[in-house]
């Protein structure tokens, strides 16, 4: 028996950073993202003979130990053992025999969400493995409190809820963990227009978002005055962006992006350099009317916005850079799950 889950990653389009509990808790957030066809995937083979093997396949790592009820996540693959360990404690109360072998499109650090999708879809194969009672929010939940307290790993929750439930949403964070999800119902010319003029640009870098996360939680807790007014500008952000969409409003997207670009820097040192400031500027003069850091800030991946005819523009600019474009597709589809 073969067990498989894939769940996608995501591109967030507004408001970023105001899923943060050191936010949320006290203003509540907002967040706009949309999954795409780029994916965390799962295998799960069960065992009989008493031993766990993981591999990471995109990381070339592997792990074998026998069958305990709970490993030391101190290695490549802690995200995998965190949840392993959560599963035992919470549905078996016993060791469990298997092999589990996962694979990411796109690397920790990229800003699309990869690690908290991947737990996702690890959680996504022990659940149809096991038949747990889980439902899309009970996973998504779960896939924070491992990340987030169980692993102390840096972070909002914008990720786990979006590669549960996948499509276009708009994410609305509360105190006490609440957490509502309102898909949005775009149309599908709408949704194609957006795909085509949105640029999805690897800068070959990479950050620690952890660094840049714990600055911003540091000057909400100091009450940094200039910090908070950009993180509302940012919820804000996240209201004209959801209104726009469904309007098909596309002349404002550019200029919607650019407002939270423009505000973003201002939450914590470290989201921007002047690396990514050239891209940006150089991406704006070839005929982009705005754009993003995706994820915290620092590396990863950048959004462009390209209306009319300027996505090829704007490619062509940009090559003087060691990055490259990432073609893609909008996903309405969240996690998966397969037995076989």
């Amino acid at each position: 028996m073969i067990i498989r889950s894939k769940a996608p990653l995501r591109i967030g389009l507004a408001g970023g950073g105001t899923d943060l509990c050191t936010y949320s808790d006290l203003f509540g957030g907002a967040i706009l993202n949309a999954t795409i066809n780029k994916y965390a995937y799962a295998t799960i083979q069960p065992r009989d003979d008493g031993r766990i093997i993981i591999r990471a396949s995109d990381k070339e790592i592997y792990f074998e130990s026998e069958a305990v009820k709970r490993l030391l996540p101190d290695d490549g693959v802690s995200l995998h053992k965190g949840i392993y360990n959560r599963i035992v404690s919470d549905f078996t109360g016993r060791p469990l025999s298997f092999e589990l072998t996962t694979h990411v499109d796109a690397p920790p650090g990229s800003g699309l969400g990869s690690s908290s999708t991947l737990v996702v879809a690890i959680l996504g194969v022990f659940s149809e493995w096991l038949k747990l009672p889980l439902g899309e929010y009970d996973i998504a939940k779960l896939a924070y409190e491992i990340e987030r307290i169980d692993l102390k790993m840096a972070g909002g929750k914008q990720d786990q809820y979006a590669a549960t439930f996948g499509g276009v949403n708009f994410m609305e964070f509360y105190k006490d963990n609440k957490v509502i999800v309102n898909p949005l119902r775009i149309r599908d010319a709408y949704l194609n227009e957006l795909s085509i003029n949105l640029l999805l640009y690897n800068t070959e870098t990479s950050r620690l978002s952890s660094k840049i996360i714990e600055t911003q939680k540091r000057n909400l807790i100091e009450k940094n005055e200039k910090s908070i007014e950009a993180m509302h500008m940012i919820k804000e952000q996240a209201l004209r962006m959801k209104e726009a969409l469904l309007k098909g409003e596309f002349d404002k997207v550019g200029e919607i992006l650019d407002f939270g670009w423009q505000n973003k820097k201002r939450m914590a040192e470290g989201i921007t350099n002047n690396y990514l400031d050239e891209i940006y500027e150089t991406a704006l003069n070839a005929g982009a009317t705005g754009g993003k850091i995706s994820g915290a800030g620092g590396g990863g991946f950048m959004i462009f916005y390209c209306p009319g005819n300027n996505r090829a523009n704007v490619i062509n600019a940009l090559k003087k850079f060691n990055g490259k474009a990432l073609r893609y597709d909008f996903t309405s589809s969240g996690l998966t799950t397969w037995t076989f």
